[in-house]
């Protein structure tokens, strides 16, 4: 697709200093131009390269010049003055001729050069990582340009095991902001996949670490199971095992965002030396969620706000258990949830080259996926941007330099 710039009755300014020593000619001077009424048309081409990438794959330029002016000071000035029309003839036409090459060499080279800065497939910790990489060639039209991302998070020990996406294709309609990005539910469940492949959903708590009051709480509900076992067991310091038995799935409503974690907690008494005797398995619970956006990176804020256990064992012990729903929600909160709130608040950068950066964030839900709509700001020059990955020169005959490596997302 092509993406196309118009640049209309534009001014170039040039200055020229000459020093001439022959024999016994000798001539010191400047030459001071400008050129007026320029117009160049660019026409880019966009496309994705092997990495997935966003690339201008081609160029092409037009230009043009209508008038010229120069003034000339110097030793000679009277001669460069009789002279001028054939001088500012001849300058007009190899000016002209200059534009588009170093337009080109901008497009081809250097602006190519700021884009390999675009993170596209890395690490996001130690578990997971997160695919960036662009499905298709950019689509352009009148108003838009659009990328479409691959945006799925994978299992660093399985890196090129896929999960399928069966969620709903968003759609971009709002207009208020510089660039909007949608997030569909595969985006939240890939990542809650991996994780759930790395197995670091489960959490244990046992001895002093169980607080006081659910441990009391927990040996008067289960006072009949322990009742009736051996009095060496009786007095066992109690172990909590939190674990994931699925992947977490990720519910997104124009109400807000939601997700349905189906979690098993194992209760049981640890005699030492002895093996764990179980008092009851329970499964739970619902997270609701909080996307945000800062700086650069995505992040996403659980809140326990509504959780509902149930026994695995049998329907009368589920009623037995409802005294525990209390106190469990308050050990999820002051327990696991900053654990889980610690690993999601650094959130995970949104693919942006070097030097650009989000201002005015809004986000919006949707039915089935959410958009992050925000102004961009440079706060770096696009000059400074492009020396720092400007390719060094070389030799002849010496490899090409290679392009530069991305900075990998910050944890």
């Amino acid at each position: 697709m092509h993406l196309s710039f118009n640049i209309i009755n534009a001014s170039i300014s040039l200055r020229f200093r000459r020093q001439l020593l022959y024999w016994f000619f000798y001539d010191i001077g400047s030459i001071n131009a400008s050129a007026d009424g320029v117009q160049i048309h660019t026409v880019l081409q966009l496309s994705k390269d092997e990495a997935g990438r966003i690339k201008i794959s081609n160029m092409s330029c037009n230009a043009s010049i209508a008038r010229m002016h120069a003034g000339f000071s110097g030793t000679l000035r009277k001669v460069y003055e009789f002279l001028s029309t054939f001088i500012i003839t001849g300058m007009r036409y190899l000016l002209s001729q200059q534009i588009c090459p170093s337009l080109n060499h901008a497009g081809l080279v250097l602006l190519n050069s700021v884009l390999d800065t675009v993170p596209v497939r890395n690490y996001v910790d130690e578990h997971i990582g997160i695919d960036y990489s662009l499905l298709r060639d950019p689509v352009v039209s009148t108003d838009t340009l659009d990328l479409d991302f691959k945006g799925m998070f994978f299992y660093r020990g399985k890196e090129e095991q896929e999960l399928e996406n069966h969620a709903v294709e968003p759609v971009i309609k709002e207009m208020e902001r510089m660039v909007y990005v949608a997030f569909s539910e595969y985006f939240f469940d890939s990542a809650m996949h991996s994780y759930f492949q790395a197995g670091v959903l489960a959490m244990q708590l046992e001895g002093d670490k169980v607080p006081k009051d659910l441990e009391v709480l927990l040996r008067a509900t289960f006072f009949g199971t322990i009742f009736m076992l051996s009095p060496g067991v009786v007095d066992a310091p109690l172990r909590l095992e939190l674990q994931v038995s699925a992947p977490p799935r990720c519910v997104i409503k124009p109400s807000g965002t939601s997700v349905s974690v189906s979690a098993l907690l194992n209760i049981s008494l640890v005699p030492p030396g002895r093996p764990p005797v179980q008092l009851s398995s329970m499964a739970m619970v619902r997270l609701s969620a909080k996307v945000f956006l800062h700086g650069k990176a995505l992040r996403v804020l659980l809140d326990l706000r509504r959780f509902r256990i149930y026994s695995k064992q049998s329907a009368l012990e589920s009623l037995a258990l409802f005294s525990l729903q209390a106190p469990l929600k308050t050990l999820l909160q002051l327990t696991i949830m900053p654990i889980i709130n610690e690993r999601t608040k650094k959130g995970v950068q949104i693919p942006l080259p070097e030097g650009m950066d989000f201002t005015r964030e809004v986000v919006t839900n949707h039915a089935g996926f959410l958009t992050v709509g925000a102004d961009l700001h440079f706060s770096k020059g696009l000059r400074e941007v492009i020396e720092k990955y400007r390719p060094a020169p070389t030799a002849a005959g010496s490899p090409l330099p290679t392009a530069p490596t991305p900075q990998p997302l910050q944890r």
